[in-house]
Parts: C-alpha cells; structure tokens; sequence
C-alpha cells in the first residue's frame, strides 16, 4: 500500500509540473507573439502618421509658409492624382504658425494666423526650440507640435510648426487600445490553456506512463532468466571444468544483466522524482569513487590522477553523485588508448561544483561529441566493440539534470576527451 500511495503522489507531482510547464510555455508564446503583433501595429502606425505630417510641412515650406488652396500632383509622379488627404478644407482645417529668423537666432517675422493656441508671447520660446535644433524635422512640446526647419536664402530660415496633437493622440489611443487587447488575450489564453491542459498533457503522460512500465516490466522479466542461465552456466561449469565456451557465456549474462540494471536506473531518473538531498562531502566521494577503479583501471594500463580540491560541501544525493563518478570513470577506462592516465578533478562552481574526466583516446570525432549522451548511441565501431550499451552517458546527463546542472564533452588536442559536469544547488 505505501508504495501504490507514493507511485500516485509522484504521478500527481509529475502532472502538477508538466501542466504548469505546459500553461508557461503556452501563455509566454501567446504573449510574445501579441506583443510583437502590438509593437509592428504601433509602429506602422506611428511612421505613417510621422510620414502625413512630414509631407504637410513640406508642403506649406514649398508654398513659402502657406497651404496651396488645390494641391497639384507632385511634379515627378508621372501623372498621378493629387492626395487624396488634402482637399478643399486641408486650409482651414490645418493648424499651423510660421517663424523667420536670421543665422543669429534673431527673429524676422511671426504669422500665427492660423492657430489660436499659440501667441505672441510663446513666439520666443518656439523660436529658441527652432534655433537649437537646426535644419531639418523634430518634435515639441511633447509631440504636440511637428516642425520642419529649411533654408531660405542668405543668411534666412524658415521654421513650420504644425499642430499634431490630434493625431499623437490617435497614436496614443491605438497605443492603448492594442496593449489593452494584448492583456485581455493573454489573460483569455492563460485562463484557457489552464482550464484545457489536463487534457492537453494527459496523452503525453499516459504515453510516457506506458513506455517506463515497459521497460520496469520487460527489466524485471529478463532479470529471472537471466539469473537462471548465469546459475546454470556456473553449475555446469563445477560439472566439466573451465570452459573457453562456458566463460563467453557467463560475460554474455554479465552483460545483459548490466544493460537490464541501467535501463532500470535509467526509467527511474525519467519519473522525474524529487530526490533526497542532503549536505554531503563531495571531495571524499569522489575520491572514494575514483579510488575504487584503481585495480580495474590499473589492470588495463591506465593510471587514475586525481585533482580534487578538498572539504567541498554539496547539498545532493550522494548515491547519485557517486554513480555520476562511477559513469565517466568507467566510460574513460573502457575507451582510453593504452597507456593513458586517466584525469579525474573536482572544483568549485559559482553556484556548485565542476567535475571534469578526461583521457587519451583514438579517433575523438569533434562532430560526435554532443551525441554521445543520447541513449543507445555508441558512435564509432571502437566504441561498439567495447562492450557498452549507449545508457551511461545518458544517464549521467539525467543526474546532473537532476541537480540543475548539465554535462559537456570537448576535444583537446589531437586525441584527448574531456567530460565536464556541473552540478548547482
């Protein structure tokens, strides 16, 4: 019973996580997306309105401070129609002063004839705006007015200031009209995507459910003949003596009675289950765990060098850990050249520790290395004939994903490999 009461917590737990990735993944997607739509929107809108500003101001500097009463085709448009923004009540309805001033700042004339909200008493500070600025297009009061500065001849300018302030505000309305309509989506999407993502995730989970009872299944079946052939092999073994065929056998179980072992270990890592951390000596586990390949390594003719920095203390589970070592010692004594020493280091992190394996090995394919922790891949025919099964490495990507960390090979040199995990707290 407890343990059908802690396989339903956990499936909830799981459920809990994927939901909760799905509803963030889903919402920021939508929010991104009406956030860019909003920005191109606003944008457009704004360069549009800038651009029929720009092309009024133009226009009353080409007529010498005032708006022409019928607007002709420009003179390069091949015929084309006049605009058909400006009509017969472009002139009354444009509000607009104009200022003429010489180099020096000095005012020559002032036609406020054509707007009522400014007077004579601003003409000085417009002017000061018009002066500082210099030739071209800007902005005052706000985007309350667009002006245009142009040369007139000597040492003359000419100043337009339009007022724009219904327009900005238009832009200002769409503005917050499209950020209004963003919130109400993404609030409307987020609302959904939490109503509708049991649903949603329920055939992921189901499919996954299905897939890691297989293989705890499909484990646990093989692991009984498997015993039963590795039992009579050694019975039969006391019976005729020492066997050439005998001997093949018994590595053949040993071997899959290991494959079965990691694909067990590797189905329980998938169930995502919080495991028991606790403050540990990482520096003493390494050491232990490295030490213990010291006969192994030494009887294929590698020796272990180890640069572990001492009394680091890491909060994880240390049965993890310990099997992490275990993994890439193993995998840099199966695979490392003859003769090769075999690097094993530790040191601190900025938010952990770093633990680094590197060994000689022959034929490191640069292209290959970001594969090697997907499972079942072996890579080359050197790797394949060397009695692994493609599990280890990937289960030492699921451990250090674990504990919020990540794993990484790199070549150095001609024909060194370098693995290096990092595990956060």
């Amino acid at each position: 019973m407890p343990t059908a009461v802690s396989d339903t917590f956990w499936r909830n737990a799981m459920i809990k996580k994927l939901r909760k990735k799905f509803i963030i993944i889903a919402t920021v997607s939508v929010a991104l997306a009406m956030v860019i739509l909003s920005v191109i929107v606003n944008t457009a809108n704004f360069i549009s309105t800038d651009k029929r500003l720009g092309d009024t101001l133009r226009m009353i500097c080409d007529n010498q401070g005032t708006i022409p009463t019928d607007r002709p085709a420009p003179p390069d448009s091949d015929g084309a129609k006049p605009d058909p923004r400006f009509n017969k009540e472009t002139p009354f309805s444009t509000r607009y002063f104009v200022l003429r001033y010489k180099d020096d700042g000095t005012l020559v004339m002032s036609n406020m004839e054509k707007i009522a909200a400014v007077t004579s008493d601003d003409v000085q500070k417009y002017l000061s705006i018009a002066y500082s600025h210099g030739e071209g297009f800007g902005y005052a009061d706000n985007f309350g007015y667009k002006f245009l500065v142009v040369k007139t001849g000597g040492n003359k300018n000419m100043v337009v200031f339009l007022d724009c302030q219904n327009e900005m505000q238009s832009v200002k309305t769409i503005l917050l009209l499209s950020s209004a309509a963003t919130v109400f989506c993404v609030l409307a999407v987020y609302l959904l995507v939490v109503l509708f993502s049991k649903k949603a995730i329920d055939p992921v989970v189901k499919s996954n459910e299905r897939q890691k009872q297989f293989i705890t299944d499909a484990s646990h079946e093989l692991k009984t003949p498997i015993t039963v052939i590795n039992t009579s092999l050694t019975v039969l073994e006391m019976d005729v003596g020492k066997q050439k065929w005998i001997d093949k056998a018994l590595a053949q179980t040993d071997k899959l009675k290991g494959l079965v072992d990691s694909l067990i270990s590797l189905s329980r890592m998938d169930e995502e289950q919080p495991q028991v951390l606790c403050d540990f000596n990482i520096s003493g586990a390494v050491y232990e765990t490295a030490e213990s390949f010291a006969d192994f390594a030494k009887e294929k003719g590698h020796e272990i060098v180890t640069d572990i920095e001492n009394d680091i203390v890491f909060k994880g589970n240390e049965y993890s850990v310990r099997r992490l070592i275990s993994i890439l010692t193993d995998n840099a004594v199966k695979y490392a050249s003859v003769g090769s020493p075999i690097e094993i280091s530790l040191k601190r992190g900025k938010r952990g520790v770093v633990i680094k394996c590197a060994n000689l090995c022959e034929n490191v394919d640069e292209s290959e290395l970001s594969k090697l922790f997907d499972r079942f891949y072996r890579g080359d025919k050197s790797r394949s004939s060397k009695g692994g099964y493609g599990i280890g490495l990937s289960l030492a990507k699921s451990i250090c994903e674990a504990h919020k960390g990540d794993i990484f090979a790199k070549k150095i040199g001609e024909n060194k490999i370098e693995f290096t995990a990092e595990l956060k707290t």
